[in-house]
């Protein structure tokens, strides 16, 4: 699996590191918890530390968690039982106390991981909603037996909430999605393209606004 190890210390991260990836896993690190809130799209599980240089690994958790389902571990030193409960109910996935034994380790990676699979189910390679089919391979989108002509961004928009038909996404995770990061793109941009999108697409109704929150696609 890919690991995204988020740990300031290099003494430790070195050794999980290398503990991984002799394990059969593929592993990168990052010190802060801003690169962790850019690099975790290309994880399957992420390590997380608590103790970060920049900010707090909760409130790194937290933000993740807005936009990104990826199973999370909490790895610190941090024991008292305030912050585990705090770092479960923000949605880490498990919580382990430093130091903690690598069978163990590896073990929970693999337990996490079994249940986020079970969780996830891929949609096909078509998505239809009413008279609107999407292509997310060949990335074509017929309306009424028409197709219709959408730029990259408007498609890739239209994409995210297609993975999800029927389900409500949040503005952080469309933004984290298509622009690589939820705390740096415009707001202001989505909301742009979205429009765009419902003239286009010209189906009121298919494209709902979730007020403070989000968007869905279909009912």
């Amino acid at each position: 699996m890919r690991v995204l190890l988020v740990e300031d210390d290099d003494g430790v991260a070195n050794a999980l590191v290398e503990a991984l990836r002799a394990n059969g896993h593929r592993p990168s690190r990052v010190r802060r918890g801003s690169d962790a809130l850019i690099a975790h799209r290309d994880a399957d599980v992420v390590l997380l530390d608590l103790g970060l240089p920049d900010q707090d690994g909760l409130e790194v958790l937290r933000k993740l968690r807005k936009i990104d389902p990826v199973p999370v571990l909490v790895l610190t030193a941090r024991g008292d039982e305030r912050t585990v409960v705090r770092g479960l109910r923000l949605g880490a996935d498990d919580y382990l106390v430093k130091p903690v034994r690598l069978a163990e380790l590896l073990a929970r990676i693999d337990a996490v991981a079994r249940r986020s699979a079970a969780r996830s189910q891929e949609p096909g390679e078509l998505v239809r909603v009413s008279d609107v089919e999407i292509d997310l391979k060949s990335r074509q989108v017929v309306v009424g037996g028409r197709e219709i002509s959408l730029t990259t961004k408007e498609f890739d928009v239209l994409a995210v909430l297609a993975r999800r038909p029927g389900t409500a996404v949040s503005r952080q995770q469309l933004m984290d999605e298509v622009w690589g990061n939820a705390f740096v793109a415009v707001s202001r941009t989505l909301d742009v393209h979205l429009t765009q999108l419902r003239a286009k697409l010209d189906r009121p109704g298919l494209l709902h606004t979730i007020r403070g929150f989000g968007y869905r696609l279909g009912e």
